[in-house]
């Protein structure tokens, strides 16, 4: 037996109207949102009390989703160092593949992105660049050029 499919990525947020921006703008579609909370979702993530507002966004292609929440109780904890670089373990950033990368970066410096590094060139084959975004979520941006 295999896997079927990657469903989504998880990202726990404090401002889920400023985050739900970045990725609109980045070209992402919301698919919704709602509040969860009860005995099955404190038996699936093991937090007894948790009460939660998600927001399920995919991209254009229908293929990749990114969940966001906001926990009401119990209040998110603070992972340190804050904006924690890309050598850091764990999961560090989800990379999505754009057709102009700089015109992705201007609109999104819109909601608060900053580049991590700079625009660089892989070969001849791709454009890229990471970016902190809103709550120092880190996204990578990937141009094919040939």
């Amino acid at each position: 037996m295999t896997i079927q499919r990657m469903d989504n990525v998880l990202i726990v947020v404090d401002d889920l109207d400023a985050v739900i921006a970045f990725f609109v703008e980045l070209g992402m579609e919301l698919e919704g949102r709602t509040s969860v909370e009860g005995p099955w979702v404190e038996s699936v993530i093991a937090i007894e009390g948790a009460r939660q507002e998600i927001a399920m966004l995919r991209t254009p292609d229908g293929h990749s989703r990114v969940e966001l929440a906001m926990f009401h109780t119990p209040k998110a904890i603070t992972p340190e160092p804050k904006d924690a670089p890309a050598n850091t373990l764990g999961i560090r950033r989800i990379m999505f593949a754009v057709d102009d990368v700089e015109e992705v970066v201007g609109r999104l410096r819109a909601h608060g992105a900053e580049l991590v590094g700079e625009l660089a060139r892989y070969e001849d084959s791709y454009l890229l660049c990471y970016l902190r975004g809103p709550e120092g979520i880190l996204v990578g941006l990937a141009e094919q050029l040939s």
